[in-house]
Parts: structure tokens; sequence; C-alpha cells
């Protein structure tokens, strides 16, 4: 069965400002004691919680076919990771699987989970996971909006993310016109796959399953590129057989309020002051890849 999994650190889920902030000022068994004397206390959702909670959901809307799944990934001991799963549950979460690593890196265990993005707060973690080639981002705080839809909304950004930094290479090095010049030149040759090339396409593969119903997952390219260095894109994705529902060539415009127009769910971008900017209206996911983070 195609599948799409997704694994979530605890404090990309839950917001444990509070609890980290008793680990970083007293020290593990100062935190461990907190995590147990609180653990009949429901974790406030955190920056992906809305995001998870629209995942999940999809898997109703298919009837009951469980073609999506949440793995928790966390840094705690299934000890102190206790009072996360309690707040799993006390929100209806169908999230059954989890690893808990005791402060060790969990990214060992997203290739035998089959996890095909990974959302988390520890920068390292992500930086590991995408070096594995899994699409990975650290998931920056979006405003507090409660969402009006139940559509799932994604929005991605394309050199470095979906496509290879070979372009933004060129662009660094020659400039804007040596870039343009380049893209003309190269049209009909596809760009190398990025990092979330395969969630992407996992993402198409769902959409499919729907139909000629409404799908409620919709996606978008959100870049700065323009014409004519659109084609190569364009093309791109044509020779990879997927579809997006849109694609915004801005020519360096600000991405903010395409992103609040488009009324995303969540954005991914690998350079951090696009994402800071995006943070002020939408979930954002930096995604540090490729030469802008080198």
């Amino acid at each position: 069965m195609n599948r799409l999994v997704v694994a979530i650190s605890s404090s990309a889920l839950f917001d444990l400002t509070l609890s980290d902030q008793v680990y970083r000022e007293e020290g593990v068994a100062s935190y461990a004691r907190y995590q147990i004397a609180h653990e009949e206390d429901p974790l406030a959702p955190g920056d992906a919680f809305e995001l998870v909670r629209k995942l999940l959901g999809i898997n109703a809307l298919l009837q009951q076919k469980e073609r999506v799944e949440v793995i928790l990934l966390s840094r705690n001991t299934a000890d102190t990771g206790l009072r996360v799963f309690k707040s799993i549950e006390h929100y209806d979460l169908p999230i059954r699987r989890a690893a808990f690593t005791g402060g060790g890196s969990p990214y060992k265990y997203m290739k035998p989970f089959g996890c095909q993005l990974f959302l988390s707060t520890h920068r390292q973690d992500v930086i590991d996971a995408l070096e594995e080639g899994i699409a990975a981002a650290s998931i920056i705080a979006g405003p507090a909006v409660e969402s009006c839809s139940e559509e799932l909304r994604f929005a991605f950004d394309g050199d470095a993310v979906l496509f290879s930094d070979e372009s933004e290479r060129v662009y660094q090095e020659h400039g804007l016109d040596g870039f343009m010049a380049a893209e003309q030149g190269l049209a009909n040759e596809p760009l190398i796959g990025g990092p979330f090339k395969p969630f992407l396409a996992a993402l198409h593969t769902l959409q499919q399953e729907f139909g000629g119903r409404d799908c409620p997952i919709r996606t978008a390219l959100v870049t700065a590129r323009s014409a004519p260095a659109h084609e190569r894109v364009i093309k791109t994705l044509r020779s990879w057989g997927i579809r997006l529902n849109e694609s915004l060539f801005l020519g360096g415009l600000q991405k903010s309020e395409f992103l609040a127009a488009y009324r995303a769910d969540v954005f991914f971008d690998d350079q951090a002051e696009h994402c800071r900017l995006a943070g002020e209206v939408v979930a954002t996911g930096h995604v540090p890849n490729g030469v802008i983070n080198e």
C-alpha cells in the first residue's frame, strides 16, 4: 500500500517551552521530575500541530484507508515522553508509533519507519535527515491562527528544496544575468531533484486517490524565479509526471503576501531570511540545504 509517512518531533507537535526552560535551567533530573509531575496536564499545541491534525484527517476522507501515518520521533525517554503520548490521546490524534531516543538523534529511525518527511525544532536532527536523503525542515513559529478550512495547502520554494541547488550555485557565482542565460540554455534539460522531490511525489500520488472528487490537498510552487527561467521548471515537473495546483513565479518579490493569499498551511524554503519573513503569516519550515546554507 502506498502510504505517506511523516515524522514529527515532540517539540514541533506540542509547545514544550516551559519544559525546555526547566531542562536548560535545572538539568535533566529536574526536567524528568517536572514532566512526570505534569503527566496528566495536556501540552498546548505546537507549531506543526494543525498541519498534523489535517494530515491525519485525510484518512477519514478516504473511507478509513490508512494512506497517511504520522510517527513521533522524540529525544525524550519513554518515561518522560509519556506526557507527550497522553497529550496525543487528549487531542484524539491517531498517532500510534514512536521512537524515544533518550537524548540521541532520532534520524536513524526514519528510513526503517519509511518516513518521507521529518519536521523538528532541532536543527542538527534536520541536517542529519537531509544528509540521509530524507526531506526535513526546522519548523519556525507561524501566527496563532485557527484554520477555517480542512483543506491542506502546501507551498514549496524551488531551488534547493524541490530541485537541487545547481541553478542557485550559478546565480551565486555569476549573478542574475548569468543565471538567466544559463537557465535559457538549459530549458530542455530537467533539473536534478532536491530533497523534497520524493515528498512532493508522495503528495501527488495521494492526491490521485481522490480521483474526480474534491481533493483536500493543494500544492504550490512559490519561487523567486521569473520568465525566462520559468520554462526549465515547468518542463522539469512535466518530466517527473507531477502537476502542481499552483505555480507562482515572483521575480524576486517578497513571498509573504502571496503565501497569505494562497492560505498556505506550511511553506518550505532553504533561505533563513525568507523563512523569517514567511513565518509572520504561515507556519514555515527552514530547509538547511544547498549552497546558501554551507
